[in-house]
C-alpha cells in the first residue's frame, strides 16, 4: 500500500510539472521571459531537444528509452518491500515523477519544455520535473551515506594462533576504535 501512496504523490507531481509547462506554452512563449528578480531569476521559455545541461540533443529515441527503463526499475524499488524506508521512497517518488514529466514532453513534441532561468551563474534553463530529479537524487544521496545500513555488517576477522592452534575470530569494526 505504503507503494501506491508514493505512485500517487508522483502522479501529483507530474500533474503540477505538466500544467506548468501548459502555461509556460501559452503564456510565456509568446513574450519570451518574465523577471522574476532582476539579474538574479526569471522564467525563459525554452524547447531542450537533449537532456541536462543540453547534452544529447537530438537523441530523442536513446532518452525515450533509457528514461523509461529507469522509471520501471525505479518502481520495481519503491514496490519492493525490502527498501520500504521513507527517505528512500520520498527520493525515488520525486526522480519518477521528473523523470515522467520530461518523458511526457518528450513523447509528446519530441522536446522537453524548460522556463526557469538563473542568471548570476547562467546555469541552463531547467524545469520543474528537472527540480523533482535533482531533489531526489540529492535525497537519495542522502539516504544512501547516512541511513542506509545495508553495508554495516561487521566483517570478521579470522586467524589462527600459532601457540594454541585455535581460530580467533574478531569483528573488524573492533580495529577501528
Amino acid at each position: 500500500m505504503t507503494g501506491f501512496l508514493y505512485l500517487l504523490g508522483a502522479g501529483l507531481l507530474v500533474l503540477a510539472d505538466y500544467f506548468i509547462k501548459v502555461w509556460a506554452v501559452n503564456s510565456l512563449k509568446p513574450i519570451t521571459h518574465i523577471d522574476i528578480i532582476k539579474n538574479v531569476l526569471s522564467l525563459h521559455y525554452h524547447e531542450n531537444f537533449g537532456a541536462a545541461f543540453g547534452i544529447l540533443q537530438q537523441k530523442k529515441w536513446f532518452l525515450i528509452i533509457f528514461t523509461s527503463l529507469m522509471i520501471i526499475a525505479l518502481i520495481y524499488i519503491l514496490f519492493n518491500k525490502k527498501f520500504n524506508k521513507p527517505i528512500l521512497n520520498t527520493s525515488l517518488m520525486l526522480i519518477i515523477a521528473g523523470g515522467i514529466g520530461n518523458l511526457i514532453d518528450r513523447v509528446a513534441k519530441g522536446y522537453v519544455v524548460d522556463y526557469i532561468y538563473f542568471e548570476p551563474i547562467n546555469f541552463p534553463i531547467f524545469n520543474f520535473a528537472d527540480m523533482c530529479v535533482v531533489c531526489g537524487t540529492i535525497l537519495l544521496f542522502i539516504y544512501m551515506f547516512f541511513f542506509d545500513k545495508s553495508n554495516d555488517e561487521k566483517e570478521k576477522i579470522e586467524f589462527v594462533d600459532n601457540l594454541s592452534g585455535e581460530t580467533i575470530s574478531m569483528d573488524n569494526s573492533d580495529n577501528e576504535k
